[in-house]
C-alpha cells in the first residue's frame, strides 16, 4: 500500500470509528514516536467477540488496563518505540496524567528532578544537569518563561490539560535546536486523532496542614482546583471533519512556607571577615564596636581580600582564619495564596484526506502573593571582647556561635507576583503525493511577568545583648532584657520601600516548514528536511533602581508617632507552631540580667502588623498617595534583546536487516545561524573642546539609546541507531552535537566610557581610556558532544530493566575576559577594551549512568525505579570568594583573585537523582507511593548568576490512591512533600547555611466526572 492510501485508511478508520460509536467502547492508546515529528498518537479500537456455533448473542469480555499500571505500560513503550533515547509520560483520557503538576510529573522520569519553591516542582534539570541546559517544546515550539533565562516554570500548566510529556536525552536533526542536557515537550491533544467524544470535570480539594496553623488574610484554609474539559467530533455531508477539544481550570490555593534566611550571596551583605585574634584593626577581634568588615583606621568593605598581592603570588589575606556573617539573619513567616487561571484549546480540521490543519492555544494567568512577617536581628556590628573571644565555626568559617549587641527589625512585604502565557500556533499537513508530505508551522509565545513589594520596616531604638547557637536545622535565639513581643519596642527608623520591578517581557514568534519524502524499499525509508526561523525578544524595564522602580518613605514623627502607627497597625502573629518542624523547640529565649527565663517574648512568635496600614500611614504622615511607582523603556536600567534564528536541517531515516538483526535509526545535520541584537540606554555625552584644544567629557541629563550585537552559526550533525536484537532486547546508540545558548539577560547591553582628563588629551584616543558595562551580547552557546549507548529488556508489557551510558565533551566555560568593542564618537570610530563575562574554549567532561526498571507482580503490587549517576570536571567560580582570571588583549591570562571557597560544578548539577514507586492495583482500586531524591546541587541567582548558592540534598515522599466507582465517577487522593521535608541552602561554601524552607505537606482529594 502506498503511503497516500495508507494516511487515507487511517483516516476513515478514525472518522468510522466516531460515527458509528460516538462514546467508543473501548481506546487502547498506542503512542509511537514518529520520524517526522518525534511524536504522534494514533488510537486505534479493537472488538473483541466470541461467537458460538447457534447462539444469538455475542459473549464480548474487555480487558482494559488502566490507572497506573497503564501509566507505567505506556511509559515502557514511549521508550521503546523510541528512535531516540526517550522517556515519557501519557494520558489515556485527558486529565488522567498522573500528577499534580507539570513539574511533579516530569519528576516521575528516569534521570529528571526538579528545583522546588514553594513546596512544588518548578525548574526541571535532566541528568543532573541544570535547567538553563535543557529546552523546553509544546505542542513542538519553544516556551517562553518569565525569569529572564530559558528555563521554565512547570507549575504554569496544568498537568489536567495536558495529554503527553516527554524528555528526549539525545537529539535528531529535525528537532529545534537547544538543549545540551535534553529536550522536554509537553503535547496537548488533537481531537480527532484522540478518536471519541469525551466530557469530563473534576474538582479537587486543598488541605495543607501547615496553613490551619495560620490566620492567612489571603487564603482559606480549604483550597480548590476545578478542571472541565470537552472533547468533541463532527463530520460534515461533503467529507470533511472538524474536532474540537476546550479545557478551563481555576486554582484557588494556599503555599504555606516557614522560613529562615540569612543575607544572600548576590550583592555585598554577606562576607568572610577575618577572625584572627591579633588583629584589633579588623573582623571580629576589632577594637572598637563597628562592623567586621570595616577597619578601626583605614578602610570599609573589606574583609578577606582575594586579590593576588604581586609580592607573594598569593591572596592578600592568604592564611588568615575568616567567619561568614551577613548582614542578617532573619525568620519569616508566610501568609500565602496562589491563583492561576488556564484554558487550553485545539481544532483539528480535515477538509479531505490530503488536509490535516491543526490550531491549538493555552492561556495562563498566574498570581502568587504574600504576605510577609519578618523577625530580623543585624549581625555585622562587633561588639568588643565579646564577639569574637565567643565565635565559634564549622572548619569553613560557618558560625554556629556567636554573641554581641545589635539591633532588632520587625519587618514586613507584602509580594506579589503576576504571571501571564499565551502561546498558540498553526500547523498544516499535506499530502501532496503518495510519497511527499508537506507541513507548515506558525506559533507564537509570550510570557508577561510583574512584581510589586512593600517592604516595612520598625527598628528597636537600641542594641540589647543577644546569643544565637546553630540547632540541627536552623539558629535558636537568646536575647536579654528584651521582649520580641512588645510592639514598642520597634519605634525607631520607620520605613516603607515601595517597589513595582522585575517588570518583564519574552516572546517568540516562529514559522517553519518540513518534508517528508517516503524512498522506494531498500536500506533508507524516508528522506527529511525542513527550515526554520524565529525571533525571540526579551525586554526588561527599568526604574530608579535598575530593574524596577522605587519609592522610599521615612515616617514624618512631626504628624504621627510611630507608636501611634505600629499600635493601629498591629495584629496578632498569624501562625502557631511556626518552624516548629525544623526548631529544636523555642527559637527565642527571652531572660533577664540574671539569667532567668522571662515567659513573655520567649517562644516562637513575634510582634508583627498589617503591612499594607502601615506603608499607608507612613506615606500619609508625608501628605503622599500610595502608589506604586512605574517603571519604563528609556531608562538606563532597561534591557533589550532580539535574538533572531535561522536553521534548516536535513535527515535520512533507515530501516533494515543487517546480519539477521532489524536495524533503524536516522542521521542528518542542522546547521544553525543565530544574530543577537540588543538595546541599552545610557545619559547622553558631548566631548568638548576648550580654547587649549584639550578634550573633556560633560554628561547631559537626557538618555540616548545604544547598540551593541554579535552572532554565530553553528552546525549540529545527530545519529541514532536502534537494534533489535531480539524480541525482547533492544541496543540503542546516539551521538549529538548539542548547544545551550546563554540567558536573554545575560545578552544585555550597558556600557559607559572611561576618561582620563589628567593628561590634557587632545584626541579621541587620549580622553577615553576604557568602557564600564554589563552584558555581553556576542556571548556564545555553550556546545558539546554527547554519546549515549544503552541496552533495554522488555521481558513483558508490565516490565523494563535499560541501562544507559553516556558521555558529554563540552567545549566552554564562564570566564572574565577583555575585549575590544568598536564605539562611534563624534563620528570617529574609536576602539576601547572592555572586560566582560565570556564563553571560553575550555574542555570539560561528563560520565554519567542511567537505569530503569520496572517490574509488576501478579498479585497488584508493581514497582518503578530510575537512578542517574553522574560525574564530571566542569568548575564554575565564584565570582567574589572563588578563583578568577582575566584574559588581556594579547591573550595573556592572568589570576585576578585566589579564593577561598572551592568551585562550584555545572549550574543545577546532582551526582545522584533516584526517583521509584511502589504501586499496588486491584480490581478498581489503584494506589501509589513515591520517593524522589536529589543530592546537593549549585542553583545561581537569577539576578547575579555568578555567586555561588548550593541547594543541599532533599528526600520527598508522594502519594496518592484513587478509587474507580463506575465508569464514569472515579475518587481521588494525593499528597506531596509526604513527610515535610525542608529545604535548605548554603551560600558560597557547603556548610555555611544560608536558608531553610519548611513547606509542611499538602494535600489534595478530588472526584472526578467523566462521559
Amino acid at each position: 500500500m502506498s503511503l497516500k492510501s495508507e494516511n487515507h485508511a487511517d483516516s476513515s478508520k478514525q472518522e468510522q470509528q466516531f460515527r458509528l460509536s460516538p462514546v467508543a467502547k473501548l481506546v487502547k492508546a498506542a503512542v509511537i514516536v514518529s520520524l517526522t515529528s518525534s511524536v504522534a498518537f494514533f488510537a486505534t479500537a479493537q472488538e473483541v467477540s466470541d461467537e458460538s456455533g447457534n447462539e444469538a448473542d455475542n459473549n464480548v469480555e474487555q480487558i482494559e488496563v488502566i490507572g497506573t499500571r497503564k501509566t507505567i505500560q505506556d511509559q515502557i513503550s514511549i521508550k521503546r518505540e523510541a528512535t531516540m533515547v526517550v522517556d515519557g509520560l501519557s494520558a489515556e483520557d485527558i486529565g488522567d496524567l498522573p500528577a499534580l503538576s507539570i513539574g511533579e510529573a516530569l519528576e516521575s522520569i528516569t534521570g529528571a528532578a526538579s528545583h522546588r519553591e514553594n513546596g512544588g516542582a518548578t525548574e526541571i534539570t535532566i541528568r543532573g544537569l541544570g535547567p538553563f541546559l535543557s529546552a523546553t517544546h509544546i505542542n513542538s515550539r519553544e516556551a517562553t518563561n518569565g525569569s529572564g533565562d530559558r528555563s521554565v516554570n512547570f507549575s504554569q500548566f496544568p498537568s489536567e490539560l495536558m495529554k503527553k510529556v516527554a524528555i528526549y536525552k539525545t537529539q535528531d536533526a529535525s528537532m529545534i535546536e537547544g538543549g545540551v542536557a535534553g529536550v522536554i515537550t509537553l503535547e496537548t491533544l488533537k481531537p480527532l486523532d484522540y478518536g471519541k467524544q469525551q466530557i469530563q470535570g473534576e474538582v479537587k480539594l486543598n488541605y495543607n496542614p501547615d496553613e490551619a496553623n495560620i490566620d492567612n488574610s489571603l487564603q482559606g484554609d480549604v483550597g480548590g482546583r476545578v478542571t472541565f474539559s470537552i472533547v468533541d467530533q463532527f463530520e460534515f455531508a461533503s467529507g470533511q471533519s472538524l474536532g474540537v477539544s476546550f479545557g478551563v481550570q481555576r486554582q484557588d490555593i494556599s503555599q504555606p512556607e516557614a522560613e529562615y534566611r540569612g543575607s544572600s550571596p548576590t550583592g555585598s551583605s554577606l562576607w568572610a571577615c577575618l577572625n584572627d585574634p591579633t588583629n584589633s584593626n579588623e573582623g571580629f577581634f576589632r577594637s572598637s564596636a563597628g562592623d567586621c568588615e570595616d577597619q578601626v583606621t583605614g578602610s570599609s568593605n573589606l574583609g578577606y581580600q582575594t586579590a593576588i598581592d604581586p609580592a607573594t603570588g598569593a591572596a592578600q589575606s592568604a592564611g588568615t582564619p575568616y567567619a561568614w556573617t551577613g548582614s542578617s539573619r532573619s525568620y519569616r513567616q508566610n501568609e500565602t495564596s496562589d491563583e492561576r487561571n488556564a484554558v487550553f484549546l485545539a481544532l483539528q480540521y480535515r477538509p479531505s484526506d490530503a488536509w490535516d490543519i491543526n490550531f491549538d492555544a493555552q492561556f495562563s494567568d498566574r498570581t502568587q502573593a504574600e504576605a510577609r512577617h519578618d523577625l530580623l536581628f543585624l549581625q555585622k556590628r562587633v561588639t568588643p571582647g565579646v564577639t569574637g573571644q565567643n565565635l565559634i565555626t564549622n572548619d569553613v568559617g560557618g558560625i554556629l556561635h556567636w554573641q554581641g549587641e545589635e539591633r532588632f527589625e520587625s519587618v514586613g512585604e507584602q509580594f506579589s507576583r503576576e504571571e501571564n502565557y499565551v502561546g498558540y500556533g498553526l500547523n498544516v499537513e499535506h499530502f501532496f503525493s503518495d510519497r511527499l508530505t508537506i507541513t507548515a508551522d506558525i506559533g507564537y509565545s509570550q510570557t508577561k511577568r510583574e512584581e510589586l513589594q512593600i517592604s516595612n520596616r520598625g527598628r528597636t531604638p537600641g542594641r540589647p545583648f543577644l546569643t544565637w547557637d546553630m540547632g540541627e536545622y536552623i539558629p535558636h535565639i537568646t536575647v536579654t532584657d528584651f521582649d520580641v513581643t512588645d510592639i514598642s519596642n520597634f519605634t525607631d527608623s520607620l520605613r516603607t520601600l515601595i517597589d513595582r520591578e522585575n517588570v518583564r517581557e519574552n516572546e517568540i514568534i516562529s514559522a517553519r516548514l518540513d518534508f517528508n519524502y517516503a524512498l522506494d524499499g531498500g536500506v533508507f525509508t524516508s528522506v527529511q528536511g525542513g527550515v526554520r526561523a524565529s525571533e525571540l525578544t526579551f525586554v526588561q524595564f527599568g526604574g530608579n533602581q535598575g530593574s524596577g522602580s522605587r519609592t522610599e518613605v521615612l515616617l514624618d514623627e512631626g504628624a504621627t508617632s510611630a507608636l501611634d502607627v505600629l499600635q493601629q497597625c498591629q495584629i496578632n502573629f498569624p501562625e502557631s507552631n511556626f518552624l516548629s518542624s525544623v526548631s529544636d523547640g523555642n527559637i527565642i529565649t527571652h531572660i533577664d540580667s540574671s539569667g532567668n527565663v522571662v515567659a513573655s517574648g520567649t517562644g516562637s512568635s513575634w510582634a508583627t502588623y498589617d503591612n499594607i496600614c502601615f506603608s499607608q500611614a507612613l506615606v500619609a504622615s508625608v501628605g503622599g498617595d500610595f502608589v506604586y511607582p512605574q517603571v519604563e523603556y528609556q531608562n538606563a536600567g532597561t534591557q533589550d534583546v532580539t535574538e533572531k534564528t535561522l536553521s534548516a536541517y536535513i535527515m535520512a531515516n533507515y530501516d533494515t536487516e543487517m546480519l539477521g538483526k532489524f536495524v533503524r535509526g536516522n542521521f542528518g545535520v542542522r546547521l544553525v545561524d543565530t544574530d543577537v541584537t540588543s538595546i541599552g540606554f545610557r545619559n547622553s555625552f558631548d566631548v568638548v573642546v576648550n580654547e587649549l584644544g584639550v578634550l573633556s567629557l560633560v554628561t547631559g541629563d537626557s538618555l540616548e539609546s545604544i547598540t551593541g550585537g554579535g552572532g554565530y552559526t553553528e552546525i549540529l550533525p545527530s545519529f541514532n541507531l536502534v537494534v533489535d536484537y531480539s524480541d525482547d532486547i533492544l541496543l540503542r546508540a546516539g551521538i549529538y552535537r548539542g548547544m545551550s545558548r546563554a540567558n536573554p539577560s545575560d545578552m544585555s547591553y550597558s556600557r559607559t566610557f572611561q576618561t582620563d582628563e589628567d593628561v590634557a588629551p587632545t584626541t579621541l584616543a587620549d580622553l577615553f581610556v576604557g568602557v564600564n558595562g554589563s552584558g555581553n551580547p556576542n556571548i556564545k552557546p555553550l556546545m558539546s558532544w554527547n554519546y549515549d549507548v544503552a541496552l533495554e529488556w522488555y521481558p513483558n508489557e508490565d516490565s523494563i530493566f535499560a541501562v544507559s551510558v553516556y558521555y558529554k565533551q563540552f567545549q566552554g566555560g564562564f570566564q572574565q575576559q577583555t575585549e575590544l568593542e568598536d564605539f562611534i564618537v563624534d563620528g570617529q570610530t574609536v576602539t576601547l577594551p572592555i572586560t566582560n563575562s565570556v564563553t571560553t574554549e575550555n574542555e570539560s567532561e561528563l560520565y554519567g549512568l542511567e537505569a530503569s526498571v520496572a517490574y509488576r507482580w501478579d498479585n497488584g503490587i508493581g514497582i518503578k525505579l530510575g537512578y542517574n549517576y553522574a560525574d564530571t570536571d566542569f568548575e564554575f567560580e565564584d565570582s567574589l570568594y572563588g578563583d578568577t582570571f582575566v584574559t588581556d588583549l594579547d591573550g595573556t591570562t592572568r589570576q585576578l583573585t585566589e579564593g577561598i571557597v572551592p568551585p562550584g560544578s555545572v549550574p543545577g548539577f546532582s551526582e545522584h537523582v533516584f526517583s521509584g514507586q511502589i504501586y499496588y492495583q486491584i480490581g478498581d482500586f489503584d494506589t501509589a507511593l513515591i520517593y524522589k531524591y536529589r543530592s546537593e546541587y549549585f542553583q545561581p541567582y537569577t539576578n547575579n548568576g555568578t555567586r555561588l548558592r548550593y541547594v543541599d540534598e532533599v528526600g520527598v515522599w508522594e502519594a496518592r490512591a484513587s478509587y474507580k466507582i463506575n465508569n464514569n465517577i472515579r475518587l481521588k487522593v494525593e499528597a506531596i512533600n509526604l513527610f515535610s521535608a525542608p529545604k535548605s541552602q548554603d551560600f558560597f561554601v557547603q556548610g555555611n547555611l544560608g536558608e531553610v524552607n519548611d513547606y509542611g505537606p499538602r494535600l489534595f482529594a478530588g472526584i472526578s466526572l467523566k462521559y
